[in-house]
């Protein structure tokens, strides 16, 4: 098997402010997996939560190394190959790309699409949330117009911990909600940025305004914080910092409703299966979320679409040079190819 990698830039329509910080741009890294003549590829890119920072200089230093590890593999033996890069340490970013790829290798090998290998189906249940970041009241309120562009919107989630307070947070929302359509589902994601007893005042605030569930209201490592909040809501409360891999689950059952999972955070399509079993034996919900990836990266992502219960796969409809074509937006929803592979192409 033979490894190989390139580094893009992506840049965004608008750019995106949570409560951490603001993001225009991104590098990206397609990786590329070659044996008996078929290519398989898949996607990393640089993401920084607490505790995790990893750039895109540190990816392709990850990748380099992974080259060697990987010479003597087959692109069959993935079980074992995830268990040497992880044995070795490399970025949660480098082994999903990697994880990617393999499995658009399968499927291109088997003629099907890698949601059939993984018991999937091509339609996901639900459809995608587009996500307005932190902002004005009146830039809010554009932006939501500005998604109007794409097509049928079913699904918004508002960003919120601004700086500026709860009091900033809600004339936000407030602002949007007067924009939106009856029946559009609403939720929240603080980024981990409000206090405890903010984030249990604003849990009962949104959910007297149809808000049907919120994202990591409190800093990611403090779990006790998080499970006062759950208790407290009278609407599901998501772990997505909080949660990075099926490891944490157990620790984390009785503190949220539910988990956010996102490939590069996590490891790959084969981690995040075992996160949405996982989950599903705790009786939690379970959500799909992303970073700045491209179609590339959320439509591998979306093979598993059809498991979960939420689905914020939107980092790529907001791109001004999406290298790649993939699952299609449809009606709202984000439906799968029905080609071989992880059915992306390049545009």
């Amino acid at each position: 098997m033979k490894l190989s990698y390139k580094s893009f830039e992506v840049h965004k329509r608008v750019a995106l402010a949570i409560s951490r910080g603001v993001q225009a741009a991104s590098r990206n890294i397609e990786v590329r997996v070659l044996a008996e003549g078929i290519e398989g590829i898949g996607e990393a890119a640089e993401f920084s939560i607490p505790q995790t920072t990893q750039p895109s200089e540190f990816l392709e230093h990850e990748l380099a190394r992974s080259v060697e590890l990987l010479r003597l593999f087959h692109p069959w033996q993935r079980e074992g190959i995830e268990r040497a890069l992880r044995d070795e340490g490399v970025a949660s970013s480098v082994i999903a790309g990697i994880d990617m790829a393999l499995w658009d290798w399968c499927g291109k090998v088997t003629h099907q699409p890698v949601w059939r290998l993984l018991g999937a189906s091509q339609s996901a249940a639900v459809p995608t949330s587009v996500t307005i970041g932190i902002s004005s009241p009146a830039a809010a309120q554009q932006r939501w117009t500005q998604w109007l562009g794409i097509g049928m919107i079913r699904a918004v989630k508002i960003k919120m911990g601004s700086t500026d307070g709860i009091a900033a947070d809600q004339a936000m929302f407030e602002a949007v909600a007067k924009l939106l359509p009856d029946g559009i589902h609403k939720s929240v994601d603080a980024n981990g940025g409000w206090s405890t007893s903010d984030a249990i005042e604003m849990c009962s605030w949104l959910a007297q305004r149809g808000v049907d569930h919120v994202e990591q209201p409190t800093p990611p490592g403090n779990l006790a914080a998080l499970g006062e909040v759950h208790r407290a809501s009278p609407i599901p409360v998501m772990a997505d910092e909080s949660c990075r891999t099926s490891n944490d689950i157990p620790l984390l059952a009785s503190s949220c409703s539910g988990i956010n999972i996102k490939i590069l955070k996590c490891g790959g399509l084969s981690e995040a299966l075992r996160m949405i079993h996982c989950a599903r034996a705790m009786g939690l919900k379970v959500m799909l979320g992303c970073y700045s990836q491209t179609s590339l990266g959320n439509t591998a992502a979306n093979q598993l679409a059809s498991l979960v219960d939420y689905i914020d796969l939107d980092s790529h409809l907001n791109l001004k040079n999406d290298p790649y074509m993939g699952c299609r937006l449809d009606n709202g929803f984000l439906i799968n190819r029905e080609i071989p592979g992880l059915g992306v192409t390049h545009a």
